[in-house]
């Protein structure tokens, strides 16, 4: 590692790494450093009994040539190196309930996903062609989204809640449940914005893959071009602190003790800890405590399940699955008795073969206090520790629980189980750094959507800030992310014309 670099970048999560090509590319010098083992934030990846999990990426949107995510993807470099599988056209996404014998598609393409639904509520047709095109609306509404570096989105937008306007789209109240069965891709709850779930759901609608053997292969291919461009990227490189003198960012220290100096700097870590690694006298008092009070989403519990060859059919979608349809905008809302209220489930695909599943992953709401008895212990695969007997107790607990629900909804599924291994709030938080294991950064509010309104450009002179708490979640939002940052670098015309230049 040099002692100076034009710009340093702190976590290497993909806002970090989509920063540090575009930076690269443009003959910045950059170095990306990471505290962990693994790159990748929650592009992460893990192998148990020799099958590979995602830890947080388990379907993309907006993949088909010409859409947003593949011309950003285009622009990076990686687009045609990646493994990709299509899920199924006619129901990526199935809705369903206890109570309730059907699944519900989500279809891919808008003209189907009404078709596929209008098959189960025949007289909803025109209603849900008007949620699509509010949905379609919005999403217009926001230029980088759509790769126009012109325009500014309305800020009434971000005042409309996503539960009133999908309850007002119909009046039937299983399609309102239907509609909102994949809240589980932002955490929805009855305050979260309609923006949210417009920009979440419509890149599926679009289109959807799952990545063959894990999203890994994104971190692979961007470290990848990272290198090629120029970039330099350093794990087991913990930053412990910034030093600031005249309201710049001179240099990180790290916490073996080296340091590192750069002209600019951008933070690919979560908010409250940036802010408190560069000290709080830097900062306006009321964004500091603006920052420190925000409400972080809530966490997972997630059961990953290894099959015995053979077994298990694989399933070319993935399942949300609700107890009560009533519960839909609820579910995070629990008790010893009610837990698990819902659960997504989604399949490992692999290269090897079509017919048989080798792993199924399963996640649900788990909130951060559940393992408050051992927030004190930290274990990562740099840091190895044992949490104790008492947690392992709660972790074989809770998987018992969750595994009657799963049976539930697929009977035979403990039959064809090789090993079970688990992930808390606690692995999330360590392996991932989010504040308290959140899943998607911080509580958006509909009826307050400044509060939580992060700007990536500090008042520092040369601190910048990425990743999904700052603006959107997902690939695509922290994708989109960190070209929001490296415009307040580049210049946004600039910067997007030469996006999409990449794929005329």
């Amino acid at each position: 590692m040099k002692e100076q670099y034009d710009v340093v970048i702190v976590g290497s999560g993909l806002g970090g790494l989509v920063s540090a090509i575009i930076l690269a590319k443009e003959g910045y010098s950059v170095c990306v450093l990471e505290k962990n083992n693994q790159y990748g934030g929650n592009l992460q990846t893990f192998v148990r009994d020799k099958t590979i999990f995602d830890t947080g990426i388990h379907y993309i949107g907006g993949l088909s040539e010409g859409q947003n995510l593949y011309k950003y993807f285009k622009y990076l470099g990686i687009m045609d190196q990646l493994n990709l599988k299509k899920l199924d056209e006619n129901g990526f996404d199935m809705i369903s309930f206890e109570d309730d014998q059907n699944e519900y598609p989500h279809a891919q393409g808008y003209e189907n996903f009404v078709k596929q639904l209008e098959y189960f509520f025949p007289e909803e047709k025109e209603n849900l062609e008007e949620y699509c095109t509010k949905l379609r609306t919005i999403c217009d509404s926001f230029p980088l989204y759509n790769l126009k570096w012109e325009g500014k989105y309305d800020n009434a937008i971000l005042e409309l809640n996503a539960k009133e306007i999908i309850d007002n789209s119909t009046q039937n109240d299983k399609l309102k449940a239907v509609l909102a069965g994949t809240n589980f891709l932002y955490a929805g709850i009855d305050k979260s914005p309609f923006y949210v779930h417009a920009l979440s759901v419509n890149s599926y609608i679009q289109s959807s893959w799952r990545c063959i053997n894990g999203g890994s292969q994104i971190t692979k291919q961007l470290l990848k071009q990272l290198k090629k461009n120029g970039g330099e990227f350093y794990k087991y490189k913990e930053v412990t602190r910034f030093n600031v003198e005249n309201n710049k960012v001179t240099a990180v220290e790290m916490k073996d003790g080296t340091q590192v100096f750069a002209t600019r700097f951008i933070s690919n870590i979560d908010p409250k800890i940036t802010l408190k690694l560069v000290g709080e006298e830097h900062f306006r008092k009321a964004f500091f405590s603006r920052i420190q009070s925000l409400e972080g989403v809530i966490s997972a519990f997630s059961l990953y399940l290894v099959f015995k060859p053979e077994t298990f059919k694989y399933i070319n979608h993935n399942h949300y699955h609700f107890k009560k349809s009533s519960e839909v905008w609820n579910a995070h809302d629990y008790d010893e008795n009610s837990w698990p209220k819902a659960f997504m489930a989604s399949m490992n695909a692999s290269k090897k073969q079509e017919e048989w599943a080798e792993g199924m992953t399963f996640i649900t709401y788990m909130k951060y206090d559940d393992v408050a008895p051992w927030m004190n212990t930290f274990n990562t695969t740099a840091e190895e520790n044992d949490r104790g007997e008492s947690y392992e107790e709660f972790k074989t607990r809770k998987t018992a629980k969750f595994l009657n629900e799963i049976e539930l909804k697929f009977p035979g599924i403990k039959d064809c189980i090789r090993s079970i291994h688990t992930s808390t709030p606690l692995s999330y938080r360590d392996y991932i750094g989010g504040h308290n294991g959140n899943m998607y950064g911080y509580v958006k509010d509909s009826s307050n959507p400044m509060k939580t309104l992060i700007p990536s450009k500090t008042k520092l002179d040369n601190l910048y800030l990425t990743g999904q708490s700052i603006n959107m979640h997902g690939v695509l939002g922290v994708t989109i992310g960190a070209v929001v940052t490296c415009s307040e670098i580049l210049g946004k015309e600039y910067l997007v014309t030469k996006i999409n230049q990449a794929s005329e």
